[in-house]
């Protein structure tokens, strides 16, 4: 049997390294959480003793939060054409409300990561759920709502919407800041491929899951059963999930050995929770090439949230069955591509350096999206455009997972501070995105606009060679 280890339930933060705290030094160094044959030792009398797994089930309810997001984000595009016809909105109308939910989501995503660091990703993440799920259901009744009444049904969808955007920007930040409670340094490209692998399928989903229910029940009850399913993923997180593996009551002794052990080459955890040095972190090159990058990854992704199902019906002559088919692709390419970033990542990190690593996988993913979309957008033929363009959503996505990595390598005492604050930054571009799109596709037609985004994508990997993510920010840690 295990040993028992006793645990009081505590918060933690990172601070200086210490010896003498991590696992003895009779085990393996090379094994960790991650690696071949994880979570099996031999005990003394010759039995195995395996690990438990919670760490991977934290991981996946961390990728299902991802996926709710984007459940009761892409729903609307999809409801969009049937809102569109029945609420005689014009196109740059329809951009105003998309936006409108992300500057909610822009403006919280650094109270959001600091709720996190300060009072635990658990108790946050649960409360941001509800209010996001209870806002969800109200853009059903926004037509019905008082401020209907006296600003107009638009500015009612505005005002709902950004309220949805408050609520899930507390999402993102709280992730990250669990994937670096429960994930070593060796492995953060990974751990932070699971938020984004949740982008993809709940992407994915969302498109004929939406389109299936508002052909039977209307627009509205999308919007009813989509916060209903969060209320429900709320409470099976906050019964499930611990701020750190050491409060977990299901993880034994060994996985606890991996994960210190996974754990030993980053700062030592202590007690009391500190005020982010936001002087410090907003006069450093790497963070202002990880808030410039990912406002230009921001743009160029939001197209696939807001406009792609309305462009596939309305520009590439879709029916809204088949939208609802293809309008999967983009969030396919993200699972399927996203994990594979975060791998390559690690894997460059190990053999370059996290510098140069982190660098590399940016570049291949960034580059070769802008590619995509300039030649997806030129494309003759529909299925080719599809193809194409759904291919730079998961390149993109695939050099998404080094940002995220890289604020845990330049703070894990402030990760969830510095997620939140770089996350600001890519939706205040994804609020952008939208009405700007609208404009330049009114205007000058919708290759130019796709034009546009490929260029911004550009810029995002050209950004990221302001990041070291080798040194760390962390006064006390030790560089690695």
């Amino acid at each position: 049997m295990c040993a028992v280890v006793s645990r009081r339930p505590r918060r933690y933060v990172y601070a200086g390294r210490s010896g003498g705290e991590l696992a003895a030094k009779s085990e393996s160094e090379s094994e960790t959480a991650f690696g071949p044959g994880a979570g099996k030792r031999q005990s003394g009398a010759g039995s195995s003793v395996r690990a438990t797994r919670v760490r991977w089930n934290v991981l996946t309810l961390v990728m299902l939060a991802t996926g709710l997001t984007y459940l009761d984000r892409v729903n609307l595009s999809i409801a969009g054409h049937y809102i569109q016809t029945e609420l005689h909105f014009g196109t740059e109308t329809m951009g105003w409300i998309f936006s409108a939910f992300l500057l909610g989501y822009a403006l919280m995503q650094v109270p959001g990561g600091w709720a996190g660091d300060r009072f635990g990703s658990r108790k946050v993440l649960a409360l941001a759920i509800l209010w996001w799920s209870a806002f969800t259901m109200l853009t059903g009744l926004a037509p019905r709502l008082p401020i209907a009444a006296w600003l107009g049904v638009a500015a009612s969808f505005m005002v709902v919407r950004f309220l949805v955007g408050v609520g899930e920007a507390a999402c993102s930040p709280t992730n990250n800041k669990i994937v670096s409670n429960w994930i070593g340094s060796n492995a953060r490209g990974l751990g932070t491929s699971f938020s984004i692998l949740g982008i993809g399928l709940g992407g994915a989903v969302t498109p004929p899951l939406i389109a299936w229910i508002m052909q039977r029940w209307g627009w509205r009850s999308s919007f009813y059963i989509s916060g209903a399913i969060g209320v429900v993923f709320a409470a099976l997180w906050f019964a499930y999930v611990r701020d750190t593996p050491e409060e977990h009551p299901k993880v034994n002794a060994e996985e606890l050995r991996l994960l210190e052990r996974a754990r030993s080459r980053t700062p030592k955890m202590r007690e009391a929770p500190a005020n982010a040095p936001w002087k410090k972190l907003l006069s450093d090159r790497s963070v202002w090439g990880l808030l410039i990058g990912y406002f230009c990854q921001g743009y160029p992704i939001y197209f696939y949230y807001t406009w792609f199902f309305i462009y596939l019906v309305r520009v590439r002559g879709l029916t809204v069955s088949e939208g609802g088919i293809w309008g999967m692709l983009p969030y396919l390419s993200i699972a399927l591509l996203a994990p594979f970033g975060g791998a390559f990542s690690d894997f460059a990190s190990k053999r370059l350096g996290k510098t140069n690593g982190r660098r590399a996988a940016v570049w291949l993913g960034m580059f070769l999206s802008a590619a995509l979309l300039w030649f997806g957008s030129r494309s003759s033929s529909s299925v080719a455009a599809i193809l194409l363009l759904a291919g730079a959503s998961g390149c993109n996505m695939f050099a998404a997972t080094s940002y995220w990595a890289a604020c845990i390598d330049l703070t894990q005492e402030f990760a969830g501070s510095l997620s939140g604050l770089m996350n600001t930054a890519g939706n205040l571009g994804g609020w952008l995105s939208p009405i700007l799109t609208a404009y330049i596709a009114t205007h000058f037609g919708w290759e130019r606009a796709l034009d546009v985004a490929a260029l911004v994508t550009a810029g995002a990997g050209l950004s990221f060679a302001l990041v070291s993510a080798g040194k760390s920010l962390d006064s006390t840690a030790a560089e690695f």
